[in-house]
């Protein structure tokens, strides 16, 4: 789970949402609702040799290009992604990396460099390596606001929860090598661990009397997309704003409701975004709330009153640099440079927008419940409605080139054609 979306569970396109879901009750729109986006859905791309790999090792891992021969390498503005990366450098030089790419003491020249010309430190301490074919899938998540209230009202009245006391995380990976890297979440019950309460548990009062009421939302259908978002800001009837972020996940089968409600011909064309399955599900409401509930998954939030929002790695994400990845694909911490499409608003007409090319550098600082395979990321855009429709509307097949440290990439790649396990 990315944290922000730790998260959340990660936003898999507002647009596409074949890899996200959504929620339970009713309410008005809120006036920050951004306006419906008609997507381009991504081609899909033929099945990957590496489809069934558990680590970018055992996917493949290739020398990339130099740095300098990447497109728009000379004019990119690389100073925001050096930044995000030091932010990084505690966590990335500590913290083991399930992917296999690198090891904790490859990251120590690259944290103790104190360069401020950002191109030369990149070509400096870096090596470029392509996972698989490099090709994937480039999604996007954003910072939502709801309305909402810290007390329960006539018109706020839907439950935020805090992570509960009894949620476990077991690291599964203590207790054998094979499933390092594998986590599983329970509460005990006589002794035993057995699944948390799923969405339909706690929606009906399993958590009810606990006193972990962090917030209550105007609306659940918002608060649901906030839930993928994992985290976001709750708009108080004075005007004040909480910032809430990812403290928790149940442990449950996450179900994306776009795609659920694309094999039921529910929605039409350009209709498969958020606006347009809220107002499905308002309009249906006893199939919306049984369908929402095949998403068993559930996310408990904290209040942030620092810098925010956070991500999987406990430093706040940067919009427009930082990425939620698949961490047994990508070092958390690590540098990349994304090549793709995104859609930027049209100035012309509100309701769409123009497919741009972004080429940028950024920073693994994230993951997400549907950010799973090599070559998937999950682009972080901020708040506003820019960032939502931006976000809503992306889903393309890019291409990515990750930077490894000097040293991990020299004994990965060994003759320099490819990796060894």
């Amino acid at each position: 789970m990315r944290s922000l979306l730790g998260r959340s569970l990660a936003l898999a396109s507002l647009a596409v949402l074949a890899a996200c879901a959504a929620p339970q009750r009713a309410g008005p729109p809120t006036a920050t609702t951004p306006p419906p986006v008609t997507a381009t859905p991504a081609p899909v791309p033929p099945p990957q040799p590496y489809a069934t790999a558990r680590t970018a090792v055992e996917a493949g891992v290739t020398p990339g290009p130099a740095l300098s021969q990447l497109p728009s390498w000379r004019e990119a503005d690389l100073g925001p992604a050096l930044a995000a990366f030091r932010k990084s450098c505690r966590q990335v030089s500590r913290r083991p990396d399930p992917s296999g790419l690198t090891q904790p003491a490859d990251w120590a020249a690259a944290c103790a460099a104190t360069d401020s010309d950002a191109r030369r430190f990149f070509e400096r301490e870096f090596t470029a390596v392509v996972i698989g074919t490099g090709q994937g899938l480039n999604t996007g998540y954003f910072e939502p606001e709801i309305e909402g209230s810290r007390t329960p009202t006539a018109t706020a009245s839907v439950p935020i929860y805090r992570r509960p006391s009894d949620l476990i995380e077991v690291d599964l990976g203590q207790f054998t090598e094979s499933l390092k890297g594998r986590r599983v979440r329970g509460r005990v019950v006589n002794a035993t661990l057995v699944p948390y309460f799923e969405r339909a548990e706690i929606e009906d009062g399993a958590l009810a009397g606990r006193n972990l009421e962090l917030a209550y939302a105007a609306d659940v259908y918002h608060l649901f997309f906030l839930h993928i978002q994992g985290s976001g800001r709750v708009r108080m009837p004075d005007g004040s704003v909480m910032r809430i972020g990812f403290d928790g996940q149940n442990g449950r089968e996450y179900v994306g409701i776009g795609k659920r409600l694309r094999e039921m011909n529910a929605l039409g064309p350009g209709q498969a975004t958020m606006d347009g399955i809220i107002a499905w599900m308002r309009a249906n409401p006893e199939q919306g709330k049984a369908l929402m509930r095949e998403n068993k998954s559930y996310i408990f939030f904290r209040e942030l009153t620092g810098e925010g929002p956070l991500g999987s790695m406990g430093v706040a994400v940067t919009p427009e640099v930082s990425v939620a990845a698949d961490p047994q694909f990508i070092p958390l911490g690590a540098p990349l440079w994304i090549d793709t499409m995104i859609p930027e608003p049209n100035a012309k007409d509100p309701k769409g927008y123009t497919q741009t090319p972004f080429r940028r550098m950024m920073v693994a600082q994230d993951i997400g419940g549907a950010i799973k395979g090599p070559n998937r990321y999950d682009l972080f855009w901020g708040p506003g409605d820019r960032a939502a429709k931006v976000a809503g509307g992306l889903s393309w097949q890019g291409r990515a080139v990750v930077l490894l440290p000097k040293a991990a990439a020299a004994r990965l790649l060994g003759d320099g054609t490819q990796a060894r396990p």
